[in-house]
């Protein structure tokens, strides 16, 4: 059987028929993973001992009667900002290098709970800072599709890890488009739900106002069955919002329900900064979209120059916070023999935070401190306000936005990293929809010189289940999301 081809709810038949167990599909995917990691440093930690037994309680779950979640038993990839009991968590840095939390994070407790098996913890840029996976302390990861481009950043070892079938699924998280990124750099299916939807309690802060745990597998399908598991309310995180639904999310949408739907055109984002290239194919998904039934209609999203300066100022600013409490005391790498508490401070941090880490620490500091606070960080803060009054003006007349995910397809490895204004721009279509908190999924909509193409379906608040159902009405459409990078692929 190619089980790496199959989706989520095909392996899940497998469990349920008991042609397969899950200790046994469990086994399969490590071996892929000792078998093809090497060549794109996906993972920085794979714990076969513990993925086995968690597979055998899986199994155990799966001979009972009673009724299972259809990720009973499947194995899954967390990325390395999800706190797992016991089992190492570095956020892709030094400073964490040897951290072992002594709780779970929300996310990986609820997936552990219906029975699903954690086969390792994927590589990541560090602390989340990055767009191209390349400022983790454990090494760049590589796009499956080339191995000398990157996979996106910062879940950059979640996409890479699925794109080669080395995992069925993963988790990732999206602060400025970490999720969405990635997947249309690795032709899957990511989505980043609305803020608050889905706990953060455990998951390693960035940019605490922006950050947003979700999935990235190769399917809207696959996506909606790992959402309706993660989601919900957590009294454990202050920022969980209560009004998020219970209800599990069906696709059920039918070409014959769409003739009322109406897809916004951001004509902001078809500019110069667009690659003409991926202008075409988008236009061509459109082009399919309007055949199964859908309306379309420009629209303008005036203050969009604007998102890339406001989103680096308030996540910088929230970095600067957040990353203070690593200072050699209570937990964390800490430096050789400091000369006192000052010294212990300074060199704990200098040697313990990487480049990119460090930039932005010193630039959300500068615009918090006294002086430059509301020229710069009240500032962008009341940006953010205009940028999420836009979409709100612009889904008064229609229901949904369609957008490029990236301006190109992925770049070659070291090509931005000495070119930071470059290297932020490659977030600038994802960026808005964090700023106002809203949900968008990046699907799969072809290739461009033999590289993933993504664009995204941006929804209002709490439309997950809305825009996965358009993303998953275009896949029964399309095969773009069963595309297996050649070398990885066992035919």
């Amino acid at each position: 059987m190619d089980i790496y081809k199959k989706s989520i709810t095909e392996l899940s038949e497998l469990l349920q028929k008991k042609e397969l167990s899950s200790l046994e599909m469990t086994k399969y995917f490590l071996e892929r993973i000792n078998a093809y990691d090497s060549k794109l440093n996906s993972f920085i930690s794979v714990n076969e001992d513990f993925a086995l037994e968690q597979a055998k309680f899986a199994d155990n779950l799966l001979s009972r009667k009673n009724e299972n979640s259809l990720l009973a038993g499947i194995p899954i990839a967390h990325k390395d900002l999800f706190s797992t009991k016991g089992i190492l968590t570095t956020c892709g840095s030094k400073m964490l290098e040897s951290y072992h939390p002594p709780f779970d994070a929300t996310v990986v407790n609820r997936l552990t709970k219906v029975g699903m098996v954690c086969i390792g913890k994927t590589n990541m840029d560090e602390f989340a800072m990055g767009s191209s996976n390349e400022s983790s302390y454990f090494g760049p990861v590589k796009n499956p599709w080339n191995l000398t481009k990157v996979p996106g950043g910062s879940s950059g070892g979640s996409a890479s890890a699925v794109a080669a079938r080395l995992a069925p699924i993963a988790t990732g998280s999206d602060t400025g488009g970490s999720i969405r990124q990635p997947a249309s750099f690795c032709g899957l299916t990511g989505l980043k739900p609305t803020y608050g939807s889905v706990s953060r309690y455990g998951m390693i802060a960035y940019a605490s106002s922006l950050d947003q745990g979700g999935p990235i597998a190769k399917s809207a399908e696959d996506c909606a069955l790992l959402f309706n598991e993660m989601k919900g309310y957590d009294s454990n995180d202050p920022t969980s919002n209560y009004k998020i639904k219970e209800e599990k999310i069906k696709l059920s949408l039918k070409k014959e329900n769409v003739k009322n739907i109406t897809i916004g055109i951001p004509k902001e984002y078809f500019s110069d900064n667009l690659d003409s290239k991926i202008s075409d194919i988008l236009n061509v998904s459109i082009e399919t979209f309007k055949k199964l039934g859908f309306n379309f209609r420009e629209v303008s999203l005036p203050n969009h120059n604007y998102t890339i300066p406001a989103y680096y100022i308030i996540a910088s600013a929230e970095a600067s916070s957040n990353l203070s409490r690593y200072d050699g005391i209570k937990f964390g790498y800490r430096c050789d023999k400091p000369k006192n508490l000052e010294d212990l401070y300074l060199k704990t941090r200098k040697e313990g935070f990487g480049k990119e880490v460090k930039k932005r620490i010193m630039i959300g500091a500068y615009a918090l401190s006294s002086g430059y606070y509301d020229e710069y960080y009240m500032r962008a803060l009341k940006i953010r306000r205009i940028i999420k009054d836009n979409f709100m003006k612009a889904f008064e007349n229609i229901d949904f936005l369609f957008a490029p995910t990236c301006p190109t397809t992925a770049f070659d490895i070291g090509e931005k990293t000495s070119d930071a204004v470059a290297m932020y721009l490659s977030d600038i279509y994802t960026t808005p929809v964090n700023l106002a908190g809203l949900p968008a999924v990046s699907i799969p909509i072809g290739f461009s010189d033999k590289m993933p193409v993504g664009m995204q379906i941006i929804g209002n608040y709490f439309s997950e289940e809305d825009i996965l159902n358009i993303a998953h009405l275009y896949q029964i459409e399309t095969d773009w999301h069963e595309k297996i990078p050649e070398e990885f692929n066992c035919e």
